[in-house]
């Protein structure tokens, strides 16, 4: 599909931007929350210092693209699940364009759901949803030792809020670097704001470090970085 191949390419150049401000912070551990066909893991893999990446992805046709790109790289540990507030089941939104599916609600009246549709030539660019099994960043890694310098990305579609929900005060001390996607268009129903976000890492003792607008969106992903984390 055409339009999903340029903004696939505009976005690339967009991560290479995070990423430049990143592999000079000698990061570790990643958890990639909403990795999709895993454009920003081969970024994260240029990043000398990065030796695990937790990845996660519930499109089970995206996670067999996955698997056969990254299944054999050791630093790669692939999981086709999605991230919540809790274990459970969710009803997941695929759109035609695959980086844009989603576990909320959809405002099919928006202006930007129409113009995307516009774009995908058609008249509902949701074309199929599923069940998926969800868990919590806290549950799945129960049996997991976080080690310091860890970045926690998340870019799941409205969806980032609950992730980070999830996530109880002790976990939030051992991550370094929290990069989150926030969309200002009004086509998902996320029920929370910015503000929301913001304020519950500022509770966990995190500051704005980074922003950036994306292109031809109107969305900004944001680095966070923990005061209190130790070099």
């Amino acid at each position: 599909m055409l339009v999903e191949k340029i903004l696939n390419f505009v976005e690339q150049i967009h991560k290479k931007r995070i990423v430049n401000y990143l592999k000079e912070k000698s990061i570790k551990i990643i958890i990639d929350v909403g990795t999709h066909k895993g454009e920003f893991i081969n970024c994260f893999l240029e990043i000398n210092s990065v030796k695990k990446i937790f990845a996660f992805e519930p499109q089970k046709k995206i996670f067999e693209f996955l698997k056969k790109n990254f299944l054999d790289n050791k630093k790669v540990h692939l999981n086709n699940i999605a991230l919540d507030i809790n274990d459970g089941k969710k009803e997941i939104k695929i759109n035609k364009m695959s980086l844009t599916s989603t576990l909320n609600d959809i405002d099919d009246t928006s202006f930007y759901f129409k113009f995307k549709n516009f774009l995908m030539y058609e008249k509902n660019s949701v074309i199929s949803q599923y069940e998926i099994n969800t868990t919590s960043l806290d549950n799945f890694f129960l049996n997991e030792s976080l080690q310091d310098n860890t970045l926690l990305k998340i870019d799941t579609e409205g969806y980032e809020f609950r992730v980070l929900q999830g996530i109880d005060p002790n976990h939030f001390k051992k991550i370094r670097f929290i990069l989150f996607e926030h969309h200002y268009d009004d086509m998902i129903n996320k029920n929370y704001k910015y503000k929301d976000i913001s304020g519950l890492l500022r509770q966990n003792n995190f500051s704005l470090k980074f922003k950036s607008k994306m292109y031809f969106r109107k969305t900004f992903e944001y680095i966070f970085e923990n005061t209190n984390w130790r070099y």
